[in-house]
């Protein structure tokens, strides 16, 4: 009987080592730093701040949701209050409001970077205080790299003195007029999870102009305890800093950054030369001023079924894809909150495709993946 062989998988974006991350891994076993402090969470926060820019302050966490989380609360959001939130995106930006208390209020996008419409935050902020429940903070996302309108969100939310958590997690390397993402809000953070553009394995960063406000998330971290000579604790804290381990794969991981921004806009622009004649589907393009780390190349689709065919086919043939976020106001769990909506992230969500966007992939992935989609659309 005949052996049929399956393709080698072609993931959607898998961890890239740049080859010293181990150095800086061995450093912590063999000086004994296994602990959530250490010489390699003081080193790449250090990287961090180089990256974005001396004037920010870097917290290293355990995760981006920690961040968000801490964020909300270092900004006085407590049980009771309303946020505004981006509904196109993943639900770790919103389920850090329901830690607190707190209830959501979902704001569309708009289709010129697919993140939060400033004509409906501006409708949502109006609304919610002629109920007189003004909005406490505003989450706005940078989806898939793509910086969101940061001019027109930052003029909004200073008109009405909202602060702004601008979640990064996936635009690190990403910058708006030359200027790095994550450094615009009040508050910004970043995630190191095993599937973004550099990784710890596990974590985050909260980021901020404010001193204050990365001083207080390291002591939320780092379970809230008082300066005293015994365990004293006069608030409630967190078990959320950064193992000094898994900041070692980070400090090498910063070394490659540029590398991984650079591999990634290389597959995006691949697949748009490739792809681009095609009429079924179209790229989301950067606005002038715009630069994006291309976390994920996307597509848009002409129709629903189309979508459900390229993605069940590249499946077929060993290749992940995903379709884009489902929006947050259709999930289970946030369908009952507020939202102002006006159908863009339910559209692009019917007709969005992730494609493989690892900067790891060989020139063959990215070949093989083309000649998938091209059988399909021809």
């Amino acid at each position: 009987m005949k052996t049929i062989s399956t393709p080698t998988k072609i993931w959607l974006s898998s961890p890239h080592m740049g080859g010293t991350e181990r150095k800086y891994v061995d450093e912590a076993f063999d000086t004994n730093w296994i602990a959530p402090l250490g010489p390699n969470v003081n080193a790449f926060e250090h990287s961090i701040k180089t990256q974005l820019g001396n004037s920010v302050h870097v917290a290293a966490l355990s995760s981006g949701t920690a961040a968000i989380h801490l964020g909300l609360e270092i900004l006085g959001v407590g049980r009771g209050d309303e946020v505004l939130c981006q509904s196109f995106t993943f639900s770790a930006s919103a389920n850090p409001i329901l830690y607190l208390g707190a209830e959501p209020v979902f704001v569309d996008s708009e289709t010129d970077t697919w993140n939060m419409s400033p004509v409906l935050l501006r409708e949502a902020i109006e609304s919610r205080i002629k109920e007189h429940k003004k909005p406490k903070a505003i989450i706005a996302v940078h989806l898939y790299g793509m910086p969101y309108k940061v001019a027109e969100i930052k003029a909004v939310a200073n008109e009405f003195q909202i602060p702004v958590l601008e979640d990064s997690a996936e635009a690190l390397g990403s910058t708006y007029n030359g200027v790095s993402c994550g450094t615009f809000g009040d508050i910004g953070i970043l995630s190191f999870n095993g599937n973004k553009i550099i990784t710890t394995s596990g974590g985050g960063a909260l980021v901020s102009k404010n001193k204050s406000y990365t001083e207080k998330a390291i002591f939320l971290a780092t379970q809230a305890r008082d300066e005293a000579p015994h365990y004293q604790h006069s608030h409630v804290g967190y078990n959320y800093r950064m193992s000094n381990v898994l900041a070692g794969i980070g400090r090498g991981q910063m070394e490659v950054l540029s590398d991984r921004v650079d591999a990634r806009r290389a597959n995006h622009q691949f697949y748009k030369d490739t792809l681009n004649d095609f009429q079924e589907i179209t790229f989301l393009d950067e606005p002038e001023g715009y630069f994006s780390n291309r976390w994920l190349s996307c597509i848009l689709t002409n129709t629903y079924e189309m979508r459900e065919k390229l993605r069940l086919t590249l499946l077929d043939e060993n290749i992940e894809s995903r379709p884009l976020w489902k929006p947050l106001h259709l999930q289970p769990i946030f369908s009952s909150h507020k939202q102002f909506m006006d159908g863009t992230s339910e559209a692009l969500f019917e007709k969005g495709l992730c494609l493989p966007s690892g900067s790891n992939l060989t020139q063959e992935d990215l070949e093989r993946v083309v000649t998938t989609i091209k059988n399909v659309l021809s």
